[in-house]
């Protein structure tokens, strides 16, 4: 049995980092950081409990390969919507101001 303070604390960090992150970012990708953080930081703590479980419920050491693989689809698209976002702006600032170029 493993001792739970180390990986809780270690997904509370992640967490707390990425939702600090999507909080306080104006970049796109950084932004996006953020939310794999958090994402990471859900992986830890499913996979700390189903290790520190009675039972071994076998999907907590499954699940976590489905969500990485949604997790690397996700992050190719988000960078392909902020590349576009960049050539049609010029800049990936989510709080600058849009301009005249940017309306269709």
């Amino acid at each position: 049995m493993i001792h739970l303070l180390g990986p809780y604390l270690l997904a509370a960090v992640l967490v707390g980092l990425g939702v600090a992150g999507v909080a306080v970012r104006r970049n796109a990708v950084l932004l996006l950081v953020g939310v794999e953080l958090v994402l990471s930081g859900g992986l830890v703590l499913l996979v700390t409990t189903q290790a520190a479980g009675a039972d071994r419920w076998a999907a907590g050491s499954v699940l976590p390969l489905f969500v990485v693989t949604v997790a690397a689809a996700e992050v190719v698209v988000a960078l392909a919507v902020v590349l576009a976002a960049f050539r049609a702006r010029g800049s990936i600032d989510l709080d600058a101001p849009a301009t005249a170029q940017d309306a269709p």
